[in-house]
């Protein structure tokens, strides 16, 4: 902080003698070539805080403390280190009395543009963001847009096959509950008819019947044997099926 503070002192003391016995087109040029240099060297005070790690001591300068945080953001994912500084471009805006100040950034990996904006309307002056936009050659940012492409399209394919398996889903669903439904009632009608007396009194007299006329025609049949007249001499008990082929009973 203590180096910000220096430089904004310089800077106040070049606009005192700008201001003295020169012409406004002057002044004009002499200020933004000063706001230049104070931009530059921002840029290296920058470079020296963040790598001598006291990026926090400045928690209490939002705006400073944003852009030192962008700086060391942009310094580990794209710029790689700092060669130095090429120059920039200078925007007043007289009226506000703020000046956007754009340093050329060189790096090993990528080069960058710091966006300092700067209030200069006080003795001191103020920082009032601090930005760096890191330049990318055209193949690479055809490959983010590229990747950015495919990462959408991917999501929404994705999406929709989810969708696509929720409502495949409700079909098999009620195709299963109408399959217990189903169960559901041939048990109930099946019980209903186990548990219904009439049916189950039909069903003995029916195979009472068929026995009683199975009997006569036994009876009968040995009676005719014998040579006998009636049934009377014998009662048949039971009537088993014999498991002898033909042949063992010839």
């Amino acid at each position: 902080m203590k180096k910000l503070f220096a430089i904004l002192g310089m800077i106040t003391c070049m606009f005192g003698l700008c201001a003295c016995g020169q012409e406004e087109t002057k002044t004009l040029s002499a200020l933004e070539q000063s706001l230049l240099q104070m931009g530059e060297g921002t840029v290296i005070d920058m470079n020296t805080i963040v790598a001598q790690g006291e990026v926090e001591q400045y928690a209490g300068n939002p705006a400073v403390y944003a852009g030192l945080t962008g700086w060391q953001e942009a310094l580990e994912e794209d710029i790689g280190s700092l060669k130095g500084t090429d120059g920039g471009t200078v925007e007043l805006n007289e009226e506000e009395m703020v000046a956007t100040i754009n340093v050329n950034v060189l790096g090993t990996d990528h080069n960058a543009t710091m966006e300092i904006v700067f209030d200069y309307s006080s003795s001191m002056g103020s920082y009032q963001s601090i930005t760096t936009n890191v330049i990318y050659s055209t193949g690479e940012i055809m490959l983010k847009a590229a990747m950015n492409t495919l990462i959408g399209m991917g999501t929404v394919f994705v999406v929709l096959i989810l969708i696509s398996l929720i409502i495949s889903s409700f079909t098999l669903i009620s195709k299963i509950e109408e399959k217990k439904k189903k169960k559901a009632s041939a048990k109930a009608v099946s019980n209903d008819v186990k548990t219904d007396p009439v049916v189950t009194q039909i069903a003995k007299k029916e195979e009472l019947s068929d026995d009683t006329e199975l009997v006569a025609v036994i009876a009968a049949a040995i009676a005719a044997y014998e040579g006998s007249g009636s049934t009377d001499g014998f009662v048949v008990r039971s009537i088993r099926k014999s498991n002898k082929s033909k042949w063992q009973n010839a």
